[in-house]
């Protein structure tokens, strides 16, 4: 794997570790009952994974194309985080709503 793969892995670590994060407080602010800082990161969150996805499917492009990405740690470390910041986002998304419901009643 080449210096580029390996600056698209750490691509994917960063926008997913920001993308989690940022979901994790949006919990965190609904917890709080601040659901306008909810919303706010909640987006956050949306924005770095759509970015990370991006990075994913133009290497899924690419293997697809016929250039196969090498797989090593660091490109399952970058899924890995994919793959939890995915799951903090669906999480995020009905704690907010749970929060919202359960302050209305």
């Amino acid at each position: 794997m080449d210096e580029k793969e390996y600056e698209k892995a750490f691509e994917i670590i960063t926008y997913a570790g920001n993308a989690k994060s940022s979901a994790l407080m949006a919990i965190d602010a609904a917890a709080d009952g601040d659901f306008e800082r909810a919303d706010a990161l909640y987006a956050e969150a949306e924005t770095d994974m759509s970015e990370a996805h991006k990075v994913q499917f133009a290497m899924t492009q690419a293997e697809a194309s016929g250039s196969p990405v090498p797989l090593n740690i660091m490109l399952v470390h970058a899924e890995d985080h994919l793959t939890m910041a995915i799951m903090a986002i669906d999480f995020a998304k009905r704690f907010i709503q749970l929060y919202r419901e359960k302050e209305a009643a």
